[in-house]
């Protein structure tokens, strides 16, 4: 599943304020970009919060959520900790997270000051299981040196259309993109395909249930919907224009207009952007910090393009806190929340320019933030103004996400057809909740 993460090695970082504390809330995030803003958040919080310290690690994604579950059932849980919605599910089922709903009404917390429904998709049944911290939206990171070689402006970069039929003016501009050894786009009828330098548009990979940034986009806008509402049992991965729409990027590599998905799964699409052998690649707005800081050529972020339905769409999506039903300081724990989804906190982290708060209006000063650093980022916040939808949430989802998975990576192997594949999965699916 694509989830935000950060691609870089593992690092703990420690904050102590003052003297001797009455208490320390131990909180835990993934993501090291963000590191430095919380850091300063929680410098902020200690001082207005005199007695009350927040020790701070980070560990990257797979080890993250090791530590989070192994410490529900050892005790070392940490107090307070990012949460990510296809995780929270469970969590809360098993009774492992604290029902924020009492304390948000006791403090009256304003809950209308986060963008979109991100509150909404964070509670059930009256019970609420995270404060909203930042929201993201997908877009295109596009190698701006190489399209301007093969004669591709940055205003038709902007404008593309989609279709999973012929892939729209998108496909037409992807085989600009794609060169093979001796210069050749595959525009040309002398383009070899078995001998790509550069390929015009990389698909991350299969993108379990969620496929967040690699076909969720290109389906809904071809009339695609996961289900009916958060949390409602009934799946239609079985729909045939998400068929279609999974059909169609598994049939770019034979066009020698991507790699094949045992290639990018060796290298991963990042990897191969910033290496000059992908073009064009799908990715969330928490990345922005990755591709400045990594891809030593000019680059641009583009909006997605406009598919069948005539308009843009991308999962609206964000992280929210959470405290641990097990935490010894829950009081504090949550003062510490509290202020994580406050405008003080938020508006820090927006000066760090690495990702959107949720709080509405803050989007605009990341992006003023990350121009002062040279990057152009207005992309995602113009895909926020778009179609925009939630990721899919139910119970099952670690089994949901692994049929799913299953299902688009049989087909990206070529070894089924979409139709059949998904077909069968979302039987199995459904199954899951009768």
């Amino acid at each position: 599943m694509s989830m935000r993460f950060a691609p870089l090695a593992a690092a703990a970082a420690v904050l102590a304020a003052g003297t001797a504390s009455a208490a320390e809330v131990k909180y835990m995030l993934w993501d090291s970009n963000q590191l430095p803003a919380y850091q300063q958040c929680a410098a902020d919080f200690a001082k207005k919060n005199p007695g009350t310290t927040v020790k701070i690690t980070q560990s990257g994604w797979g080890d993250y959520w090791t530590a989070i579950s192994t410490g529900f059932v050892s005790g070392t849980a940490p107090d307070v900790f990012t949460n990510h919605l296809a995780k929270y599910p469970e969590f809360a089922k098993n009774g492992q997270l604290v029902d924020l709903a009492p304390l948000i009404a006791r403090d009256k917390v304003d809950t209308k000051a986060y963008a979109g429904n991100l509150v909404d998709i964070w509670g059930r049944d009256g019970k609420q299981y995270g404060l909203p911290k930042d929201w993201d939206t997908i877009g295109f990171v596009v190698n701006m040196a190489h399209a301007k070689k093969q004669g591709v402006t940055l205003a038709e970069l902007q404008n593309m259309t989609w279709n999973p039929k012929d892939g729209g003016s998108f496909e037409q501009i992807v085989r600009k993109l794609s060169v093979d050894a001796k210069g050749r786009n595959a525009t040309d009828p002398a383009f070899d395909k078995k001998s790509v330098a550069v390929y015009g548009y990389q698909n991350p990979g299969p993108g379990g249930m969620m496929g967040q940034t690699e076909w969720s986009h290109f389906a809904v806008t071809n009339g695609f919907k996961f289900q009916d509402k958060p949390w409602a049992g009934k799946f239609y991965y079985d729909d045939p224009k998400l068929a279609e729409t999974i059909d169609w990027i598994a049939g770019l590599p034979a066009k020698g207009l991507s790699a094949s998905y045992e290639q990018t799964k060796s290298l991963g699409s990042d990897a191969m952007f910033v290496g000059g052998k992908a073009a064009i690649v799908p990715q969330g707005s928490w990345m922005i910090s990755y591709f400045a800081g990594n891809a030593k050529f000019e680059n641009a972020w583009v909006p997605l393009p406009k598919g069948p339905n005539g308009r843009r769409a991308t999962m609206f999506n964000g992280l929210a806190d959470s405290i641990w039903v097990g935490s010894k300081v829950k009081d504090d724990a949550w003062k510490w929340v509290k202020y994580l989804a406050s405008a003080d906190c938020q508006s820090v982290v927006a000066s760090y320019g690495v990702v959107f708060p949720a709080i509405s209006g803050l989007a605009e000063k990341a992006v003023d933030a990350q121009k002062k650093k040279g990057v152009d980022s207005s992309a995602f916040l113009a895909m926020s103004k778009e179609q925009t939808f939630l990721a899919p949430i139910a119970d099952n989802g670690s089994q949901v996400d692994e049929l799913v998975r299953t299902a688009v990576e049989s087909v990206l192997l070529g070894q089924k057809p979409a139709g059949a594949a998904l077909k069968d999965a979302n039987g199995q699916i459904n199954a899951l909740f009768k």
